[in-house]
């Protein structure tokens, strides 16, 4: 037999099996014998297409973040936190454009200056805008939140003030991300000698008072530095620009102490070892393979300093150390209504309860993250 016909032989054997295996045979089950412990066949049923797929316990492929999302969005406090923050946010951006007063000026009726919009309850117009509407016929823009002690409307104030913190929550957040992730990385990796200078400097960090040295540094930048031509910083003021570097300089440590920790764990795993076996430099292993293994921290961290970040420069402009005037802030503006609680305490609560949003908003979705993306509270 030739070396061909065998193999057409072969051939025709598998086709001919499987087409016998392709086939739906209707075998009966097999009985049960007398005196037999095994369990009567005849009892079972055939499984249908439904419990079959029920059976399946594969799971969908995924990713860390996608499943951490997902868990997030489960969470309700999520949920009332995201809508809070993007009605919030929503806010400070289309309020301007819409709401015809500016955060410093002054209301004026054809060109004259309404001395008695001074104070207005909120949803109230002054005899002088009652006046020309009468006569023109034309509506104004409502004061929403009323007007302040220098006739300016209330709510484009609180808008920009709800503005300035939250932009400098998230600009000090971002700093203390980036610096306190580099910094423990490398102090947590490098180990011995290293580690331990690089956590003395962090040591010495946390023993410097914040509002001192902001303080100090306000006083020295206004004698020594102009920022009124920076286009951002210049309206901000000295203050805050001592208040960005205290961020810079001190809010880190925090971020970079829990980074390090992470890392002292992760770097004894089997694929750091492996990773470095094949020559990889270390920038590559903690960029792919340790901080990849502690983003959970890491976003939970950096979402908890928001708030932080946003009280602080809240109480800051609430002793005349945040912005310049007359650039508003929730903190300056509580400060402002301090004077006439009794008289106007509306002029309190808003710029209060801006901050009670936006600090509750942010703490309940680092909770939440928290318990999405930390693998130790994972069921």
């Amino acid at each position: 037999m030739t070396v061909g016909k065998h193999r057409s032989k072969v051939r025709k054997f598998k086709e001919r099996n499987q087409d016998r295996m392709t086939e739906n045979y209707d075998i009966p089950a097999p009985k049960k014998r007398k005196l037999s412990l095994q369990i009567d066949p005849a009892k079972f049923e055939k499984a249908t297409d439904e419990e079959k797929k029920q059976a399946d316990v594969m799971a969908e492929s995924t990713t860390f973040f996608k499943d951490g999302m997902r868990k997030l969005l489960r969470n309700p406090l999520a949920i009332i936190a995201i809508v809070i923050l993007c009605i919030v946010i929503a806010t400070i951006i289309i309020a301007p454009h819409v709401v015809p007063y500016g955060y410093d000026e002054i209301i004026t009726v054809n060109g004259v200056r309404d001395k008695r919009a001074a104070n207005l309850s909120p949803f109230q117009f002054s005899d002088m805008e009652k006046q020309y509407m009468e006569e023109s016929g034309e509506k104004l823009f409502p004061h929403i939140m009323g007007t302040d002690e220098l006739c300016r409307d209330y709510f484009i104030r609180v808008v920009y003030g709800t503005r300035v913190s939250l932009l400098v929550g998230i600009f000090a957040s971002l700093m203390v991300l980036i610096i306190g992730t580099v910094y423990g990385s490398i102090s947590g990796y490098a180990g011995g000698r290293v580690d331990l200078i690089m956590m003395r400097i962090v040591d010495i960090i946390y023993s410097l008072p914040d509002l001192l040295i902001i303080i100090l540094l306000s006083v020295v930048f206004k004698e020594t530095m102009d920022f009124s031509r920076v286009p951002v910083i210049g309206k901000l003021g000295t203050n805050m620009v001592s208040m960005f570097i205290v961020f810079g300089l001190l809010y880190w440590v925090g971020m970079a102490r829990l980074v390090r920790g992470q890392i002292l764990t992760i770097k004894q795993n089997e694929y750091i070892l492996a990773a470095q076996a094949i020559g990889a430099k270390p920038g590559r292993v903690i960029r792919k393979h340790i901080i990849p293994n502690c983003i959970s921290v890491i976003i939970i961290m950096t979402a908890q300093e928001i708030p932080s970040a946003i009280f602080t420069e809240s109480y800051l402009s609430f002793i005349g150390l945040g912005v310049q005037l007359p650039m508003p802030s929730l903190g300056s503006l509580a400060n402002a209504a301090r004077s006439g609680m009794q008289s106007y305490p509306w002029k309190l609560v808003f710029p209060a309860v801006m901050i009670i949003l936006i600090v509750l908003a942010f703490n309940l979705l680092g909770d939440s993250m928290r318990d999405a993306f930390d693998p130790r509270l994972r069921q």
